[in-house]
């Protein structure tokens, strides 16, 4: 954890973008996350765009908690999601969950994930609620500390056309009780993640 000119831990929080389809609602929906977070300074915050790795369907021989990664994709992915305290994942909802590309960049790591605190802004005809449930399963094999709060757009009500993002005013006070939540558990881990 970066320390302030204070002295005092700043957590670093990822924004992972979790849909890499084209023409992707996400992209507008992370940004937003992004802007309304990096308005706080309690915390750094950074977007991670799944496009920007070009991830392929996991190709490690070995189990990811063996932590032997052999793959360059691989290993850059490692050095960047180690590098975080916690993460707000933006996922879709495709067919009751989660995308395959976020699963996929889950699944490929094991440790860079422990003890990480981690919140969910998701988007769906249900506001992503299922998507989040499986996610929720994930990050406790992950030992993943997911907080309870959450944002849930929906398609219908905070998309124009179902494309253009404009979402309720309610959402932003929403998110930052959902960044409250991730930076307060990053701190607590803290210990062990430095065990």
């Amino acid at each position: 954890m970066p320390l302030t000119s204070k002295g005092t831990v700043v957590s670093k929080i990822g924004i992972i973008l979790g849909s890499t389809r084209p023409g992707r609602n996400g992209e507008a929906v992370a940004r937003w996350v992004l802007d309304i977070a990096k308005q706080r300074s309690d915390a750094e915050f950074e977007l991670v765009d799944l496009l920007d790795f070009k991830l392929p369907h996991l190709d490690e021989i070995n189990s990811p908690i063996m932590g032997q990664y052999t793959q360059p994709h691989t290993l850059e992915w490692a050095r960047k999601i180690a590098s975080f305290d916690g993460f707000i994942m933006v996922t879709p909802e495709y067919n009751h969950s989660t995308s395959g590309a976020l699963k996929n960049a889950i699944d490929f790591l094991y440790a860079e994930w422990n003890n990480k605190a981690v919140g969910f802004v998701s988007y769906g005809a249900l506001g992503g609620a299922r998507a989040v449930e499986h996610l929720r399963l994930i990050a406790g094999e992950l030992q993943m500390a997911d907080v309870r709060a959450q944002v849930a757009l929906s398609v219908f009500t905070d998309f124009e056309n179902y494309k253009v993002f404009k979402p309720n005013d309610f959402h932003a006070e929403t998110l930052h009780t959902v960044l409250d939540q991730v930076i307060a558990w990053s701190k607590a881990l803290a210990p062990l993640r430095a065990a």
